[in-house]
């Protein structure tokens, strides 16, 4: 797979490059970063370069020089020379002349031909700082302002924006960043989603980490793409070092970045996610302000158009400074996963106290199978109670095995329930059911919907008498990987009083069962927590032919592994992704352990099942978010129980046809045509 491909899924590549300088040799800076474009002439979209990268920062009273600012005019003329034929748009920093005052800039150049200058706004003047002795703000040059160089008129201005490729590019520089109000905030509001940051921070104690933060809430402030790229080797020594820290940050995330303390040029390359940071602007209704000023900034046309299907991009690769995570709900880092946890499980317990308390209610009524889920829902009621003051007594633990339940779960279930000292009780739901089959005319030897459904509607009927009788409320165990693919019984599982598990997704829930059992006391506790986590998903609804003791029918055999179902769902709701794009980043994050056609299979299967089950979470119960993607009806997703999931259908159909054709150049034609299409109409 190409890179070409990436591109039409929304992803640019920006190389944010630090080389060696040489203080005051234009000439030689100029060659560094010839060389350096050369690189990635072929691969890149857009290649920045440091503040005053043509001069080097620390030139001091240099700049008063008619030499270096010549120089610096003349190695301007000579990058456009040189890179005429370079695709890439390129932005260096340079010392520039207007008006009878000397502005630090950011030149951008664009197929051989400079394109737009933005002045540096804030000048700082404090400390090892004393631009001003140098320096004019640009604050006041208004978008319309121009600067003759070469013999052209150029734009001259802070507030100038830069189509190119799909993307809209604002420049600030250095001391921009660390202001109350950053020109970058402007920017995005005006429409840029690439924000480029030309700096020379030199390096102090604790100050790496504060300038990083700076980046990553920056680009999550702005809904934006954020390349960083500083000063480092060669600057003068005289009295301050620099890092040369690179590092390009996407929506609150830094995507790569420089290694520290390593002397000589750094490059930090990254592929970030136009699509992404387009669904996140449009998704947040806040993020345009009905007071911003659009109007007073020039977008400049900077062509970049890209060279046919399978031309621009020749070897096979993968995407570069972003890591395609497999499980997007569950952190890699164990501590950031422990901190979510810690979270989750406390915003449940917030959730279900305040509905005990608001309903005067202090009797729960739980169904516990000796799964994964109803035991994450017993051990929220337990901490619930505790947190309350309550005793766990008023939880009514109620197991009830049925035709298909093994030794093993029924054991772990009514062992955990003693242990946790709950009120437990076992209420066998065979003979029930048998009655209900013959009243209805069911063969029992039939395992179908009616055989299996039979069964979960007879186990809600119970809970819910039982809360009647025991003044309390039914606690819902069923999670929102479920509800997604219409896992449940409607009107069996699938109802409840309160859904603790709602917004949870089943590859975490299994991280926050562990999470109580890595916290228990009790060791045997624990050791039946670590058992439940080691046992096959099941709805134990259907008996094995063999030994009624086995576990027959395995949910993830039925419905497709619950980690791609989990990462298709993360990424069709959290970012609209369309089902190629989706195929895309799952072959990314699951390379080596799906084959494409497995990937396929239940891509497939999971747009089908998340339309035609929309009916059930139309009317699922009351629970708490805990996450970026919940599907309440009430909150975060609302959709027609009858909507069509055709064009997502047939666009699985256009991936497997290429696929098996070897020619995923198709993809993008029928990508393609479906955009003409729809913007025909």
């Amino acid at each position: 797979m190409n890179l070409s491909e990436y591109f039409y899924c929304g992803f640019r590549r920006i190389v944010a490059a630090a080389p060696t300088l040489h203080i005051a040799d234009t000439a030689r800076n100029t060659d560094e970063i010839i060389k350096i474009v050369r690189q990635y002439s072929d691969s890149a979209d857009i290649i920045l370069f440091p503040e005053l990268s043509l001069t080097g920062y620390t030139c001091a009273d240099l700049f008063g020089q008619e030499r270096l600012l010549r120089d610096a005019s003349m190695a301007i003329h000579l990058l456009c020379e040189q890179l005429l034929d370079v695709t890439p748009m390129i932005v260096v920093g340079a010392p520039m002349r207007f008006r009878n005052a000397l502005y630090n800039c950011a030149v951008v150049i664009c197929d051989g031909e400079v394109k737009g200058i933005v002045p540096k706004t804030h000048i700082p003047n404090y400390s090892e700082y004393y631009e001003a002795r140098w320096f004019a703000s640009g604050a006041n040059l208004p978008a319309d302002t121009t600067i003759s160089l070469n013999g052209r008129n150029v734009p001259f201005s802070p507030r100038l924006l830069f189509s190119f490729r799909g993307m809209t590019v604002g420049a600030e520089i250095c001391e921009d960043l660390w202001v109350p109000t950053p020109p970058s905030g402007a920017l995005a509001m005006a429409g840029a989603n690439v924000i480029l940051n030309l700096s020379a921070s030199n390096e102090t104690i604790g100050k790496y980490r504060y300038r990083r933060q700076l980046i990553a809430q920056q680009s999550a402030r702005c809904r934006c793409a954020y390349a960083y790229a500083s000063a480092g080797a060669g600057e003068s020594s005289t009295d301050l070092a620099f890092p040369g820290y690179t590092a390009v940050a996407e929506d609150g995330r830094i995507l790569a970045e420089s290694p520290r303390h390593e002397y000589g040029a750094h490059l930090t390359v990254a592929d970030i996610d136009l699509q992404q940071l387009t669904h996140d602007r449009c998704h947040t209704n806040t993020f345009m302000s009905p007071a911003s000023d659009t109007q007073s900034y020039l977008t400049i046309e900077c062509g970049g158009s890209v060279a046919p299907f399978g031309e621009r991009f020749e070897a096979a690769c993968s995407l570069v400074g972003r890591t395609i995570d497999p499980h997007p709900f569950v952190p890699a880092d164990p501590e950031h996963r422990n901190e979510n946890c810690t979270e989750i499980i406390n915003i449940q317990c917030l959730g279900l106290r305040r509905r005990l308390e608001a309903i005067g209610c202090r009797n729960l009524v739980i169904g516990v199978s000796g799964g994964l889920d109803s035991t994450l829902a017993l051990l929220v009621a337990c901490r619930t109670f505790d947190m309350m003051g309550l005793p766990r007594t008023g939880i009514q633990a109620i197991t009830m095995p049925g035709l298909a339940t093994t030794s093993k779960t029924r054991n772990n279930a009514w062992q955990l329930m003693q242990l946790l000292g709950v009120s437990s009780l076992e209420i066998p739901i065979g003979a029930a059911v048998d009655q209900h089959f013959s009243d209805i005319g069911q063969d029992p030897q039939c395992h179908d919907a009616a055989f299996e459904n039979s069964q979960a509607r007879e186990r809600t009927q119970i809970l819910m008498d039982y809360a009647n009788k025991c003044g309390g409320i039914v606690l819902g165990t069923g999670d929102l990987s479920e509800l997604a693919l219409g896992w449940c019984t409607y009107n069996g599982d699938h109802m409840s009083m309160y859904a603790v598990n709602a917004s949870v997704p089943k590859t975490l829930v299994r991280h926050l069962v562990e999470w109580f059992a890595d916290r228990e006391v009790n060791k045997e506790i624990s050791r039946i927590l670590i058992d439940i986590v080691n046992t096959p998903i099941s709805p134990e609804l259907v008996p094995s032919d063999d030994d009624a003791d086995t576990i027959a029918q395995k949910t993830e055999d039925l419905v497709g592994p619950y980690e791609l179902h989990d990462f298709f769902l993360y990424h069709t709701l959290r970012y609209g992704s369309t089902p190629y794009k989706v195929m895309i980043l799952a072959r990314e994050a699951f390379r080596g352990i799906y084959d494409d056609a497995t990937l396929v299979k239940w891509l497939r299967n999971f747009y089908r099942r998340f339309f035609n089950q929309q009916f059930k979470r139309s009317c699922m119960p009351d629970g708490p978010k805990v996450g970026s993607v919940c599907l309440s009806p009430r909150g975060d997703w609302r959709m027609p129980s009858d909507a069509s999931a055709a064009a997502w259908l047939r666009e699985v159909e256009h991936i497997e046809e290429a696929l098996m054709s070897e020619n995923l150049h198709s993809l993008i034609d029928f990508d393609e045509a479906c955009f003409m299409i729809s913007s025909f109409y």
